[in-house]
């Protein structure tokens, strides 16, 4: 089998969960193309090299630059902080290697833009590039998907969409670059809060054209981190400023007329990582909670009202997606699954010369909607979306 020579770049929360997937993909699916994990960069030649150790990796550089003229890369994977996503996979698109970036695709609209001038540029050399909205890639996900699809649910009226988390809800929790806007670009909203303008445009197959919104930074001031490992850290003695929103609430108007409603936090305490989708149509109603992922719940309006309800469906079945390839029925995949899932479908869509998805343009569309949310809280009005 010819091998997909993959570089990735980063390696610490994303970057780990990138490789568990790289490494994962070719063992438990068959895929047209051989993942070889060639190459990880990181700045720091000893903690990079200790990473590709523990993580499965050949080679390492300290230099994405030295990285992109590797013959033995074909793909790029960035999982850096948002301020080094346009100028890498940019370079990389040009440099003719194929690109899976983490998301938010970038820090601006017009990095976004650019970003997708760029894949668009390559695409038409049979380069391909993908942004990683990781969740679409859970069963109960694709589920829903296929079930609002088929009609089970009718006219789409109201979107809720929910990220609750509660990692920096004490004051004391050190800084991060996620705190950070001139590294993120944004807090909640950008970080957890793409994954749910994400996840209800896919599940729906709709867009949102205009919104409502308002951020909050609760807390404006926090200790230095004198180290920091995944979104965990130790507080040094000296303090700094957080410049990025701690929560971020909006109404949404949808283009088919749909409402939603949605809200993403840092400080849901005793929240860990709820994401709560609830879509309800004239026909039905579905509902799902990534902190129990396997369920679906899901209302058929049409049923007899005496006996009609939610109903509770497990997403292991072999026929539900993704899953033949794993466990028995009722044996329950994880966080991790999603990004493998993630590696197959790209891996696949790369050899049958295919556009993976979500594409640099889904990305770009998501972006507009944080650009247009934070719009929205500074001036108090509606922000109409373009199209």
């Amino acid at each position: 089998m010819e091998n997909l020579g993959i570089g990735l770049i980063g390696y610490a929360f994303m970057g780990a969960a990138h490789s568990q997937a790289w490494r994962s993909a070719p063992r438990f699916f068959d895929l047209p193309l051989n993942p070889a994990m060639n190459v990880l960069c990181g700045r720091n030649a000893e903690a990079v090299q200790a990473a590709a150790t523990k993580l499965g990796w050949k080679e390492t550089e300290t230099d994405w630059r030295k990285l992109l003229g590797r013959d033995d890369i074909q793909l790029v994977d960035v999982c850096t902080p948002g301020d080094s996503h346009a100028e890498i996979a940019i370079a990389a698109l040009e440099a003719g290697k194929h690109v899976l970036c983490e998301k938010p695709l970038a820090n601006t609209v017009e990095e976004a833009e650019a970003m997708t001038a760029a894949a668009e540029a390559a695409r038409a050399k049979g380069i391909r590039s993908m942004v990683g909205f990781t969740y679409r890639r859970v069963p109960a996900i694709g589920l829903a998907r296929r079930l609002v699809a088929d009609g089970k649910l009718g006219t789409i009226r109201h979107v809720r969409a929910q990220y609750l988390q509660d990692w920096i809800a004490d004051p004391e929790a050190p800084l991060s670059w996620r705190l950070d806007k001139e590294k993120a670009g944004s807090g909640a909203l950008g970080d957890i809060g793409a994954h749910i303008i994400d996840l209800t445009q896919y599940i729906t197959g709709d867009t949102i054209g205009e919104v409502s919104a308002r951020l909050e930074t609760f807390v404006k001031e926090r200790p230095v981190a004198a180290e920091h490992s995944g979104l965990a850290g130790t507080a040094g003695t000296e303090r700094g400023p957080v410049t990025v929103d701690d929560a971020a609430v909006f109404l949404a108007t949808f283009r088919s007329g749909a409402l939603g409603v949605f809200e993403a936090t840092r400080f849901a305490t005793g929240r860990k990582n709820a994401i709560r989708i609830e879509i309800n149509g004239s026909l039905g109603s579905l509902a799902f909670d990534f902190e129990d992922m396997n369920l679906l719940h899901y209302y058929d309006a049409t049923e007899d009202s005496r006996t009609a309800g939610f109903r509770r469906i497990l997403a292991t079945e072999p026929d539900h997606p993704y899953v033949a390839a794993w466990w028995p029925p009722g044996h329950l995949l994880g966080y991790e699954h999603g990004f493998t899932h993630q590696v197959v479908d790209l891996v696949t869509a790369i050899a049958e010369g295919a556009d993976p998805e979500p594409s640099f343009a889904d990305g770009l569309r998501v972006q507009r909607v944080l650009a247009a949310v934070e719009a929205s809280s500074a001036s108090r009005q509606w922000q109409e979306i373009p199209e």
